[in-house]
């Protein structure tokens, strides 16, 4: 039997690159089958090397909040281009995309523009430590904040008990730094606080989880962290690497009224392309290098491409209207993603904020980590094939977020919500 194109591309691409991918989870290993590999997108859809289309809801993984190939982007990119991709030196768009941040997201004062949420969550974590002359962090089960060291974590067997290395090269050493608590578990935060006084640097936390499947924090969670770690001269650092600029203009924390001392960002401030950033309050700031002592770089933080089409990006979000469309799209959504499931009889528990949301094949509610556990992985895998076959393009993993984008339509939105009916009604 002949092999597809993707197919083939994925046999020649393991002889060279690790699980021939270069990122673990378009491995399919969660689902298993050979990924597609995607030659183009236009607007809310892609095509493979095989010609098939898909209307997609992973948008790259939530930075497409406009879409594929948007004009006002590939224009700003075409222009900029010409003009030279790197300078490692200071660019006058950098300046503006920084000012434009300050002004979406209030409690950021001062922003430091990096090349990824990685790097820019593994430097919120040196500036708080440096700030407060504390080592220890508090994270929640669940939440993702990039591949730095002492973040790969999850809890022990005892509710105080350090965190242990979830990947192979974490020194226990280092991850012993970090405590991991229970996500919506104010108590679990409360427990570390009393059990290390005077140790605890910061709390770092997704404030709409998005890495464990989307889940929402309860009424009065973040604002009883946002006092919890003021008590005790802790600082509150909000990833809003997928928020930021997605639930709303100012993010998580302007949807919940809630001033972190740090903010982390990321996908929608480089409109596509790889960038990060970390800001907050000035004097919190003003301990990274030039400034302070809290030592922090990189040639292509800044880089003129990236901060060009997150300037057009944010551009297009301030048009009126924008953050409703993608509010009503993607209600109308999963209004009709809830209705299909429940017609079927199959356990489902869909959760959203703004443009983000996940489907759980799972009674609910889901509102940790171990909720979400109890997902049947196995449906999914099977309903995600099912979903591919009709062409809709979804993440390879029952633990992610789906995204709108302003580049559906609610032609797509009733295509989508039909090819939903016809994916279950395979699995019976």
């Amino acid at each position: 039997m002949q092999l597809s194109k993707s197919e083939a591309l994925f046999a020649e691409a393991q002889k060279y690159i690790p699980g021939g991918v270069n990122s673990p989870v378009r491995s399919f290993k969660a689902v298993g089958g050979t990924p597609p590999f995607i030659a183009r997108g236009k607007g809310s859809r892609v095509w493979d090397v095989d010609g098939n289309e898909y209307i997609d809801y992973l948008g790259s993984w939530g930075p497409l909040v406009l879409g594929h190939a948007h004009p006002a982007i590939v224009e700003v990119l075409k222009k900029t281009a010409e003009g030279g991709t790197s300078f490692g030196a200071p660019v006058e768009q950098e300046v503006e995309l920084a000012k434009m941040i300050c002004e979406g997201l209030p409690s950021v004062e001062s922003v430091r523009l990096v090349s990824s949420g990685t790097e820019a969550c593994m430097s919120a974590i040196r500036l708080a430590r440096a700030f407060t002359n504390r080592d220890k962090i508090i994270k929640f089960a669940g939440c993702y904040h990039g591949h730095a060291d002492g973040l790969l974590v999850k809890a022990g067997s005892g509710a105080l008990t350090h965190g242990i290395p979830t990947s192979a090269g974490v020194p226990e050493s280092y991850a012993s730094e970090t405590l991991v608590a229970d996500y919506n578990d104010i108590e679990s935060v409360e427990r570390f606080f009393e059990a290390n006084p005077g140790g605890i640097a910061a709390i770092i936390i997704e404030p709409v989880a998005g890495n464990m499947g989307v889940v929402l924090p309860r009424e009065g969670f973040l604002a009883a962290l946002r006092k919890i770690s003021q008590d005790n001269g802790a600082l509150l650092i909000f990833d809003e690497v997928i928020t930021g600029f997605r639930v709303g203009p100012n993010g998580a924390q302007g949807l919940y009224g809630i001033a972190p001392d740090i903010t982390t960002m990321g996908k929608i401030i480089g409109g596509g392309l790889p960038v990060g950033a970390y800001g907050g309050r000035k004097d919190v700031m003003g301990m990274v290098a030039p400034l302070g002592a809290m030592y922090q770089a990189g040639t292509l933080s800044g880089n003129p491409l990236a901060v060009s089409a997150g300037i057009a990006t944010l551009t297009e979000l301030q048009k009126p209207g924008a953050f409703e469309r993608l509010d009503s799209l993607a209600q109308r959504l999963t209004d009709g993603l809830t209705k299909a499931f429940q017609a079927m009889g199959i356990p489902c528990t869909i959760n959203r904020v703004g443009s983000m949301f996940t489907g759980f094949f799972n009674p609910g509610p889901v509102e940790g980590l171990a909720n979400a556990e109890g997902s049947d992985t196995e449906m999914y895998g099977r309903y995600f094939h099912a979903m591919q076959e009709q062409g809709v393009y979804i993440a390879p993993s029952q633990f992610e977020a789906g995204f709108v984008s302003t580049a559906h339509t609610e032609a797509d939105i009733n295509a989508t919500i039909a090819k939903v009916e016809a994916a279950l009604n395979s699995l019976r």
